[in-house]
């Protein structure tokens, strides 16, 4: 099972961080040991001391395939969930400035944070869901899927033509603005379409 992440899809985010804007789907990859499952708490690291949330809608891959055509992309996915990236941001920024590649700050253990997964067919089309993160009952990030610059459907044939995908494969869709440092103690809650989906503590 691989977990595939797109970077870069919300123009908000781009803006915050100071990015250009890409002309295609940037993606990286998180492996199975990042993943944290069933609302377990997240335990900040001692090896970084600015730790980001990023909300990201998650689709979970349901066939294997490669080199998938954009027009046939929407027949691999049938569910969908929320997430948080998280990121050691001062690690990053330290392997940007040394032109390292930036594993350490997106792989490590339990960076993955995904909800339970409920069926597409019970929400609006995937290219208008809204997804909403709040933090101590305050919301500090909500995006819709209208807003990314490369759909679903893009991303699952852009990333297939180097990748080939399996059943199990979770694709996190991007982040959009307002992305923040999470604290001990902090409460989050995730929303899809207004459903709770995640409820996890910051210890």
């Amino acid at each position: 099972m691989k977990i595939i992440c797109a970077g870069r899809n919300y123009k908000g985010h781009i803006d915050e961080c100071k990015y250009p804007i890409p002309d295609r789907p940037v993606f990286f990859l998180k492996p199975e040991t990042s993943l944290l499952l069933k609302n377990r708490p997240f335990f900040l690291p001692d090896f970084s001391q600015d730790i980001q949330y990023e909300l990201e809608l998650v689709i979970r891959i349901s066939k294997a395939g490669k080199c998938i055509q954009e027009r046939f992309a929407h027949t691999y996915y049938n569910e969908a969930a929320v997430g948080i990236d998280f990121t050691a941001r001062d690690l990053q920024r330290q392997c940007i400035e040394n032109r390292e590649p930036w594993d350490m700050a997106k792989s490590f253990d339990n960076s993955a944070v995904v909800s339970n997964f409920i069926s597409l067919s019970v929400l609006p089309p995937v290219t208008d869901l809204t997804f909403q993160l709040l933090i101590n009952d305050k919301e500090v990030q909500r995006g819709n899927t209208s807003e990314m610059l490369f759909s679903v459907d893009r991303l699952i044939s852009y990333i297939s033509q180097f990748i080939s995908l399996k059943t199990g494969d979770l694709l996190f869709t991007g982040t959009p603005a307002n992305v923040g440092k999470a604290v001990i103690n902090d409460h989050f809650q995730a929303c899809l379409e207004g459903q709770k989906l995640l409820d996890f503590k910051i210890k």
